[in-house]
């Protein structure tokens, strides 16, 4: 587990308080504990099983009720900074489909009132101390989402290049973006969240001209770590780039029915 944030499981009082909203993925948890004797003991791993089967359940209810309201559920994931609110900012100009964002953040509305600005329904999620949302967040904000109106739901994770990976919200497709200012290293350091990716954007490409970056060496590690995945270069003054992530989510959206 993640030993030095506020998804930290230490103490009892920390287990009973954020049980419902404090819980990784069963292959990250597992894991954790096969390489660290500090929480491989039989107490803790029940406590950590019960907060998994916590969160699974919730995330399968989080997708069904999108799927009862045909409502295509996609998490956007990346380090901060790297353009997820733009991005959306920017979609909501040239997308065929109508979308509403559940904003992850551990303070302020600033992120969701951009996106409101833009006609965008938004509903803010502050996690306070934690670095990543879970499917109870999630479920929260989908109680104040219109998704009568909707075809698209998009969870705007909290910036962070570990954590969120790990946490199954109850979407149906993963997106991660990696901006172009990051470096190229951040897909071979940072496995488990490319991994987790339908999509991969790379984001900023305007800025190539003022970086040493490797386009070719970055989408051969994604590559690496998942053969299959999708990569596309974005770059917010180029539209058509932006139309690209447009045409990946409607045709997505299509084959789901």
């Amino acid at each position: 587990m993640c030993q030095d944030c506020g998804c930290s499981i230490r103490g009892t009082e920390h287990e009973h308080s954020h049980t419902d909203e404090q819980s990784h993925s069963h292959q990250h948890a597992h894991e954790h504990l096969h390489h660290n004797p500090q929480l491989n003991d039989a107490k803790t791993i029940s406590v950590i099983q019960k907060i998994l089967d916590k969160n699974d359940h919730e995330a399968d209810h989080n997708r069904s009720h999108l799927e009862a309201k045909g409502v295509l559920g996609i998490n956007l994931m990346s380090s901060p900074g790297s353009g997820k609110t733009t991005l959306l900012e920017y979609l909501a100009d040239v997308a065929p489909f109508r979308f509403g964002v559940i904003e992850g953040d551990l303070e302020t509305e600033r992120d969701a009132n951009r996106l409101r600005a833009k006609g965008i329904p938004a509903q803010q999620i502050q996690t306070g101390t934690a670095c990543h949302l879970d499917a109870f967040m999630v479920h929260k904000g989908l109680h104040g989402m219109p998704l009568d109106t909707l075809d698209v739901c998009f969870v705007e994770n909290v910036g962070n290049l570990v954590c969120p990976a790990s946490y199954d919200v109850g979407t149906h497709l993963n997106i991660v973006l990696v901006s172009v200012p990051e470096g190229e290293d951040k897909i071979a350091k940072y496995p488990v969240m490319f991994r987790q990716a339908d999509l991969i954007l790379i984001t900023k490409t305007d800025l190539l001209p003022h970086f040493k970056y490797d386009m070719a060496q970055e989408r051969a590690d994604a590559r690496r770590i998942k053969p299959n995945v999708d990569i596309l270069e974005v770059n917010i003054n180029d539209i058509d780039s932006i139309k690209a992530v447009s045409d990946w989510i409607e045709f997505k959206r299509k084959m789901r029915g």
